[in-house]
Formats: structure tokens, sequence, C-alpha cells
């Protein structure tokens, strides 16, 4: 419990110092240093296709800024104030804007016709995903630091102070808004809500994830995933702050301090749930569910039953990002640049790059047999599997 504990003020430490906490990894004797990397021979090829850079990226702000997808553009997006559209095939800038007095912090999000970022201010603003043209901006009630959510005719912007949005894609407007309540002490971060199923599903500083009406934001059902239990504040961290992920009719979501689970979409119904601490989150594959948990373990569960299929310990202490599946192959990011495939088999080393040295802090997005990876310095790489 104490290692836990600790492992905990550094994280909190984080929404004072941004990402400074990394650096002194390793020089505390209450931080475990990152496992030493091993040698391995790979069993699968990997190009890297092209690397580009967006502004200081997330820099200090504490953000997870990460690319987004949308046919064959990559939009990006930096804390100093730059917003990009890359071709997604080679990295070739399409388009850039930039506005000095903003902080970018949240996001992007896109769709094939809107590009939505938001501030450290709590401005939000729309973009047209063919040239960059602003088409609209709207003030929340506090920063968002994580990315926002465009689908089915709707905007999901969440704050920081715990109040979730639902946004007009043409105007901006709000339609919308569900708020509760904000524990004194949290972990840096939110999840990024998710639409899907005619909901807006997010988790919470809680311990609980939230399904609403994506037509009117009216509360559908929630589920806690953490109790947040212990003597002292930082024990009772519960935050649901890991990426949240919707495959068919079912969502799945871990917490920090509790559990990954899989509910059934539609009412909250509990599929399966297993102990497990994670402030990353998850990726879901055919068969298996792949999570990085809060010490640098890297796991797969059973899609159906949560049955436990491999644990991968060699990443002990690297402050995982969240993973991605890309075939046959789990992909994770460290707080060194460095990228790692398991296999999906046994999790064992199948391949490893590098991005830079800064710390990967986002979950790799996959389109095929591509994967983009950012690093909070805003270096960007796309590597393939061969």
């Amino acid at each position: 419990m104490m290692k836990r504990a600790l492992l905990a003020v550094v994280i909190v430490s984080v929404a004072l110092g941004g990402c400074n906490w990394i650096k002194g990894l390793g020089k505390k004797d209450n931080v475990e240093p990152p496992t030493a990397l091993t040698e391995f021979a790979p069993s699968v090829s990997v190009e890297t296709v092209w690397t580009a850079s967006i502004g200081k990226g997330a820099g200090k702000s504490g953000a997870r800024m990460h690319p987004a997808l949308a046919g064959d553009r990559l939009y990006v997006a930096s804390v100093d104030g730059a917003v990009q559209a890359l071709d997604a095939s080679n990295g070739r800038t399409l388009w850039s804007v930039r506005d000095k007095k903003l902080r970018w912090s949240g996001g992007p999000a896109a769709s094939d016709d809107l590009v939505v970022v938001g501030s450290l201010n709590g401005q939000v603003r729309g973009f047209s995903a063919v040239d960059g043209s602003e088409r609209w901006h709207t003030q929340l009630s506090s920063e968002v630091i994580c990315a926002p959510a465009i689908a089915d005719g709707v905007v999901a912007v969440r704050s920081q102070d715990g109040r979730l949005f639902g946004l007009d894609p043409a105007d901006g407007t709000q339609r919308w808004v569900y708020e509760q309540t904000v524990p004194v002490l949290s972990l840096r971060g939110n999840a990024s809500p998710l639409i899907g199923n005619g909901f807006v599903f997010d988790g919470y500083d809680s311990g609980r994830i939230v399904a609403v009406r994506q037509t009117d934001g009216a509360p559908a059902w929630s589920q806690v995933l953490s109790a947040g239990e212990g003597r002292t504040e930082v024990e009772r961290l519960a935050d649901s702050d890991g990426r949240l992920v919707l495959d068919n009719d079912q969502i799945f979501a871990t917490s920090y301090h509790g559990q990954i689970a899989a509910f059934y979409a539609d009412s909250g119904r509990p599929a399966w749930a297993r102990e497990l601490s994670s402030f990353a989150g998850l990726a879901v594959g055919a068969t298996a569910v792949v999570v990085s948990d809060a010490d640098g373990n890297v796991w797969a569960f059973d899609r159906q039953s949560g049955a436990n299929l491999w644990k991968q310990e060699g990443l002990l202490h690297r402050w995982l990002s969240p993973p991605a599946i890309v075939g046959n192959y789990a992909v994770v990011g460290d707080l060194e640049g460095y990228v790692h495939w398991l296999s999906l088999a046994d999790g064992s080393f199948s391949a490893r790059e590098r991005v830079g040295k800064k710390p990967i802090e986002s979950a790799p997005v996959v389109s095929g047999d591509t994967v983009y990876v950012e690093d909070a310095s805003g270096r960007i790489a796309a590597f393939r599997t061969q």
C-alpha cells in the first residue's frame, strides 16, 4: 500500500508541475527507477514511414495530446497554439493555423469536416477540416485537458471541473451540460468522452463510469469502478481517467485503485470485472483486452470472460501510455520515447522503435498496419509493420 500511495503522490504532482516529475524518476528513494530495457530478437519488422513535429506538443501542461485520424488526414495540436492537418501517408502539412494567445490542451478531435480543440482557459474552437478556417468558438467553465469527441451530430467536451458539455457541431452552441462533483484531490487528467449507441460515456474522478443520453444529456446509468477506500486522501484516489473503449454492445473501462471492467452499454449491467489499478487505459481487440497498469505491467484479458491471458513485466515503472492494437500486436509507449510491440499471443516483445527522448503519454493511433505516435514534445512518427 505504501508503494501505491507514493506512486499516487508523484502522479498528483503533475497537476502542479506538468511533466517535470518524469525528470526526477530514479533520483529519489521513494520512486522506483524505470526497469532497464533488455535486448531481444525482433519477430516483426517495423518501418519508420515518416516523422514530423507540431509546435511544443503538450509541453508541461499535463495534457495527453494525441493525433486524430479522419479519412486520409491526421490532425494535431500543440500547447503553443498550433493546429495542423497532415497527410497521413507521408506527414506533409496540408494546412496550419496558430493563435499564440491560446494554449491548446485538449484534443484534437476530428470528423470528415470538423476539427475541435480545447484550451487551458476553457475555450473550445471548431475548425474546418478542409482548410483550417475557424467555424466557431465557445467558452466553457474551466480548462479542457482531454480530447473532445465528435459523432452522431454532437460534440462532447469534458472540462476539468467535472462538467460534460454537449455542443452543436454546426455552431458550437451548448445543447446540454451534465455535472458531477470533483473530489478535493484527484489525478491530473480526465477520460475523453466517448459517443455511441445513443449515449455519451465518460469516466469521473469519483471512480464512476457515467452514460448520459446523447440528445439531451440526461443521466442514463452510472457504475462504480473504484470505491476510493483508504485512510488518507491519496489512498482514496479512485479516478477513472483512462481511455474508454466501446466495442459492439459493451464498454470497457479502468480506474486507479480499482478495476478493469466491461459493462453493457445500454444498461450499465456488468459483464465482468477484475481488480487492477490503471490511470492510462486500455485497448480492445477481437479476443483480448489489453491494459497498462499503474506499475508498468501490461496485461491481456479475455474479451468475453475477463480471464487473465498473459502479463508482461518487462516495462515496470516506465510510465506507460495506453496501449493500442495493430494486427497481432499490442503497441505501447513509455517515458523515454520508446514504442514497444508485444505479441497478442503471449505478451512477448516483438519489436521496439523510438520516437524521441520525451515521454509518450497518449495512446498510439492505428490505421490498418500503420501506427501514429506522438510524444510530449510534439514529435510524431508513423510506423508500419511489415
